[in-house]
């Protein structure tokens, strides 16, 4: 007889890998503008949003932004842009769309609420703060975070995809 994993520990587990898979990924980002797009950041919430929920997706995103910022490899635009995406699949795949195409919602989150968040407080603190240089304005803010959102939920979309056909996590599971 075998013997399966608590649900709750199960779902700190499945966070701590697609954690540290976000920050070793962490180098393999772009730079437009004063940002770091990191498309493997949206990938990892559009599956977290999914598989665990929003209040892990939000969770860990906001613990990958820390630690990039801390190791130089993400800017202060890491917090408004990885924590809303999560949140928003989150809440879509709970409420509204119950399968895996809720992981397509990511770039509301980012594109929509991230840059505003950015455009409207994160910009004009890192200008102050001498972190960048000048201040983008809200177009551009919402080109640099679809350029990385949308690939990257596409991906997470993917990726569901073949987990659920390789059956490591069945629908059922959640």
């Amino acid at each position: 007889m075998s013997r399966q994993m608590p649900i709750e520990t199960r779902n700190v587990a499945m966070a701590a890998i697609f954690m540290a898979l976000s920050v070793v990924l962490s180098p393999l980002t772009f730079t437009i503008g004063p940002v770091n797009p990191f498309p493997f950041q949206h990938l990892i919430n559009s599956i977290a949003g999914v598989l665990l929920g929003p209040w892990y997706a939000i969770t860990m995103a906001t613990i990958v932004a820390a630690i990039r910022f801390s190791l130089g490899i993400g800017t202060l635009f890491a917090f408004p842009i990885g924590i809303p995406g999560g949140l928003v699949v989150g809440l879509f795949h709970r409420y509204l769309i119950k399968n895996d195409y809720a992981a397509l919602t990511e770039p509301i989150g980012t594109g929509l609420i991230g840059s505003l968040l950015s455009a409207f407080l994160v910009g004009p603190l890192a200008v102050q703060a001498r972190m960048v240089e000048n201040f983008d304005s809200l177009d551009l803010y919402v080109l640099y975070f679809l350029a990385s959102s949308v690939p990257g939920s596409i991906l997470g979309f993917l990726v569901l995809k073949a987990i659920r056909r390789i059956r490591i996590i069945t629908p059922e599971e959640r």
